[in-house]
């Protein structure tokens, strides 16, 4: 069975696919590790990666074609990424995590240990180069969720609830219930 997870910075996309993998078992591959891989690389912070690859297609292409071909290695797989409910087209069960910009925030800055203004800053320009790129280069508006087949607020519960919720959601799925 492969599921996606999506949705933004800070949303919970990496823990909760962590904590999912437990649970079930499944490889997880993660998207923003490629992109944050790539922007190492490059010599380059996430910010300035992601403003040079607003002008440069063939890096999303690079991130999604990986995406795609390590999903296609595995029967059962999380594929954990912004993109990842549009790029995966072949998913048995696609989930948007959602949360406010202010939990995402401090999210992140719990995570990198940085500064309130940085990681804003940061986060919205991205938020807004990302946007724009991915409706230039695949006409996808990230904020149409009508692909997923269940969303998630992840400020209502920690990664455990949400890991739990999307389970529940796969053992139905499974069992052919609706």
């Amino acid at each position: 069975m492969k599921i996606t997870i999506s949705g933004h910075a800070g949303s919970g996309k990496t823990s909760v696919s962590r904590e999912l993998a437990k649970a079930t078992g499944f490889k997880v591959i993660s998207a923003g590790s490629v992109f944050r891989d790539l922007a190492k690389d490059a010599n380059m912070t996430l910010e300035e990666f992601s403003l040079y690859a607003k002008d440069d297609k063939e890096v999303d292409s690079l991130v999604d074609r990986r995406q795609v071909e390590l999903s296609n290695k595995y029967k059962d797989c999380i594929v954990e990424g912004r993109l990842s409910g549009w790029m995966i087209k072949e998913a048995d069960f696609k989930v948007w995590l959602q949360s406010s910009i202010e939990t995402r925030i401090r999210r992140i800055i719990n995570r990198e240990n940085r500064t309130y203004e940085s990681v804003l800053k940061e986060t919205i320009s991205r938020e807004r180069v990302e946007k724009d790129r991915y409706k230039k280069f695949y006409n996808i508006d990230i904020d149409d969720l009508s692909i997923y087949d269940l969303v998630i607020n992840t400020e209502r519960w920690d990664i455990f609830g949400v890991s739990e919720i999307i389970h529940k959601g796969l053992e139905r799925l499974k069992d052919g219930r609706d």
